[in-house]
């Protein structure tokens, strides 16, 4: 009697999604720590500032401690609506995102870190439609690629985020780059190799090390029909661009053409290394 072989090509489909889900609650775990620390900041001026205000009962004094507060408490508000965004991005499935409010979001969270390491933040935005896309994906990728960007930059710098829209191709472009120190020609091949690093392990900040990040994102990239490029010279930094169909309603090219799921590369065509 032949026994029943499992196909190999099945069980590394299942095997590629299950790291994929891993993948994506460590990047969650990951993120709430990062919203929980940055939340906690603001809370801790608003109390030290209270505190300060209760002890001295001078008008100067009190007039400074209540616009510190003030501000605290507004940047307080910026990271909990960009949690609210992230909450409404949690679904799985494709819909009309907007990149702009998705940078923007994401952003507030790396502010502070940016701030320490004394890392400037430059935005161009050019108009552009809403990408299809799973939003808490590529928020995953940004955070990665900007968390990359930071790191090569560990005597400060510039991040340059630029959104751009070739509508002969039907794509919208996001691109990060930093002025970090570059990579070099003969490792760029290789920076997408799962488990590849250059790093010795974890910052300061506990990250970065294991070489899953890189490859994770362009698994996602791939997953939604899109390109992850990078440009990079050594000495002047690198650019990463992650390129996704723009929009369309049903009936209409990228809207109702199949996706790959998560971890399971589309078709090689579609890809740009």
């Amino acid at each position: 009697m032949a026994e029943n072989i499992p196909d190999p090509r099945e069980e590394l489909a299942v095997l590629k999604q299950q790291l994929a889900h891993a993948q994506r609650m460590a990047a969650l775990g990951e993120l709430v720590g990062t919203t929980t620390h940055e939340f906690n900041n603001a809370l801790m001026t608003i109390l030290n500032y209270a505190k300060l205000g209760l002890r001295h009962k001078d008008e100067p004094t009190r007039d400074k401690a209540f616009d510190r507060i003030f501000a605290a408490a507004q940047r307080a508000e910026r990271i909990t609506n960009s949690v609210l965004g992230m909450a409404r991005n949690r679904g799985d499935e494709f819909a009309p995102t907007d990149l702009q409010a998705l940078v923007e979001e994401t952003m507030v969270l790396l502010e502070r870190e940016l701030q320490k390491y004394r890392v400037t933040v430059r935005k161009q935005f050019a108009p552009a439609p809403p990408v299809r896309a799973v939003g808490n994906q590529i928020q995953q990728v940004l955070l990665n690629l900007a968390t990359n960007a930071r790191q090569a930059m560990p005597g400060g710098g510039e991040l340059l985020l630029r959104i751009a829209h070739d509508e002969a191709a039907g794509l919208v472009d996001l691109t990060v780059r930093d002025s970090g120190s570059g990579i070099p020609r003969e490792v760029l091949p290789k920076i997408f190799d799962r488990f590849f690093t250059t790093k010795a392990g974890p910052d300061a900040t506990g990250k970065g090390g294991t070489g899953v990040g890189l490859a994770t994102c362009r698994d996602i990239v791939e997953a939604h029909q899109g390109r992850l490029r990078v440009e990079s010279t050594v000495g002047k930094g690198a650019a990463f661009t992650i390129r996704l169909p723009a929009w369309q309603e049903q009936g209409g090219g990228a809207a109702s053409s199949a996706i790959a799921p998560l971890g399971v590369p589309c078709d090689a065509s579609q890809i740009s290394p």
